[in-house]
């Protein structure tokens, strides 16, 4: 039996995403949705998306979990590391030079600016209710009650 690698990654990917939009997260696909959304005043957490174990096992969960706080930022976005490269890439440059390139993580930007981020190594190998911990301390850090 033989298997196309392409077709299992698709879909794949396409539950990976699906997860975080189910979840009230937005999509940004394109490095003009990612300067848009990210220029937008307020704070957003940045989920850097991945098809790895550890972004199904933790992060995403962590990602649709931390939410329900209450303090939460004004927007909710997701990139997709490895599949939409390029607004990968613009939402990395955003987030500038002291971030240090990791799928998945997060990253809190407010007012244009990277304010704080959680990487890999904070997700890989941790459960994922500490990750849900450090990601509401930083929205208890950075953002306002809902």
């Amino acid at each position: 039996m033989s298997m196309d690698f392409n077709f299992l990654m698709n879909d794949i990917a396409t539950q990976a995403r699906k997860e975080l939009t189910d979840g009230g997260y937005k999509e940004l696909t394109t490095p003009d949705e990612v300067t848009e959304a990210l220029a937008k005043p307020g704070t957003s957490l940045v989920m850097i998306n991945s098809v790895c174990g550890c972004a199904g096992g933790i992060a995403r969960p962590a990602a649709l979990h931390a939410i329900h706080y209450d303090k939460r930022p004004d927007n909710l976005y997701t990139v997709f590391a490895g599949q939409d490269k390029e607004a990968t890439a613009q939402a990395r440059d955003i987030f500038g030079d002291d971030h240090l390139p990791s799928s998945p993580s997060f990253a809190i930007v407010k007012d244009g600016k990277m304010v704080g981020e959680i990487g890999r190594h904070e997700i890989e190998g941790h459960d994922p209710m500490s990750v849900i911990t450090h990601v509401q301390a930083l929205f208890e850090e950075h953002c306002s009650e809902i």
